[in-house]
């Protein structure tokens, strides 16, 4: 019991810069207690201690503002960050090393009792503050879920989801992901380094691939009339203004 506090005590000094010291984490971080709370929960869970199960989960939700369903299924060093209004489901399964922000829901759209409803999150996947992962299909190991995202299908290993309803940007998987802790510290929040909305990358693309077809249609006109065929020029080409639909795409 003490080794895996220890263990997750260092995992958030690790992950978080705002955390200063061991004391700190374990008095001041309701992530941490809301997971110590929870395997006692589960244990009353696997015990078929149902009730006592979930009156313990309650009281976590009561004291960290964190509700996790005493059947629900977390692995080592899971850093829930922050924490309020997180909702984690009876039969989500949370991986090693994952991070998890605030208002999160792990949640099911299926009513199917012994169905699996909740997501399954891979190794050191990241969840962003206010992210909706809805659904019984898994986020694989190392992706990322960007904030506010809803998600309602698989995720890839490595990749990130963002939008609403969100759309995926595929990435390598990560080889070693502690050994990433410090690079992906704040992705969940959306900042991702060179990770463009994928509809705003294929606007843009479509809108050059317009700017460069006005062009060609420009060198046909002036071969014709070098040629002596006069061609009437359309006013609405004038008006394309290509780096001005770039810049409200952005």
């Amino acid at each position: 019991m003490f080794s895996r506090l220890r263990e997750d005590i260092a995992s958030i000094r690790e992950r978080d810069p705002a955390a200063r010291n061991s004391w700190e984490v374990l008095t001041c971080y309701p992530g941490l207690h809301a997971v110590i709370m929870h395997r006692w929960a589960k244990a009353c869970w696997m015990a078929d201690m149902k009730w006592l199960g979930r009156f313990v989960s309650h009281l976590a939700r009561g004291l960290t503002g964190i509700e996790i369903h005493p059947g629900a299924t977390i692995g080592r060093r899971v850093f829930i960050d922050h924490g309020f209004g997180v909702v984690i489901g009876e039969t989500a399964v949370i991986g090693d090393d994952c991070t998890i922000y605030q208002g999160v829901t792990l949640g099911g759209t299926s009513l199917s009792k012994g169905a699996k409803r909740h997501p399954t999150l891979g190794r050191g996947a990241i969840i962003g503050a206010g992210a909706k992962v809805l659904g019984g299909f898994t986020v694989g190991d190392g992706a990322k879920v960007g904030s506010n995202a809803v998600v309602t299908k698989a995720v890839p290993a490595g990749a990130t989801a963002v939008g609403n309803p969100a759309r995926i940007i595929e990435r390598n998987p990560m080889q070693d992901v502690r050994g990433q802790a410090a690079a992906r510290m704040f992705a969940a929040y959306g900042v991702m380094p060179n990770g463009d909305d994928p509809l705003s990358k294929a606007l843009h693309g479509l809108i050059n691939q317009v700017a460069a077809q006005e062009h060609q249609l420009e060198a046909v006109l002036a071969a014709l009339k070098g040629a002596g065929i006069g061609c009437r020029r359309l006013d609405e080409l004038s008006s394309f203004d290509a780096e001005q639909l770039n810049r409200l795409v952005d």
